[in-house]
């Protein structure tokens, strides 16, 4: 089938057929429905259906964010040095007898 002919029946869904369909669109495009040209007209045309892709695109954002890793702070050298003389120190349980 042709892009012209697929974007037409794109355009033809009914909104029934979108939502039935709507998983397979998310996960074989880009993962944004919103911006592929196929579902433009269909969206102007049903404002709900574009709220609801909306939604799923704003969770699937903050669900893909959550396995992103973290701006990890290394720790500065004043505290690997003050880590480090405590593990070189005396432990405090000792005495002097053990020294």
């Amino acid at each position: 089938m042709n892009d012209k002919m697929n974007d037409t029946i794109h355009e033809k869904m009914t909104i029934a057929e979108f939502e039935e369909r709507l998983p397979e669109f998310f996960a074989t495009g880009t993962g944004r429905v919103s911006d592929d040209p196929r579902f433009q007209a269909f969206l102007l045309e049903n404002p709900d259906s574009a709220a609801l892709v909306r939604d799923l695109e704003y969770i699937a954002e903050h669900a893909r964010s959550l396995f992103e890793p973290a701006n990890d702070v290394e720790p500065s050298d004043q505290v690997w040095d003050k880590i480090q003389s405590q593990l070189n120190a005396t432990p405090p349980h000792a005495t002097a007898a053990e020294e």
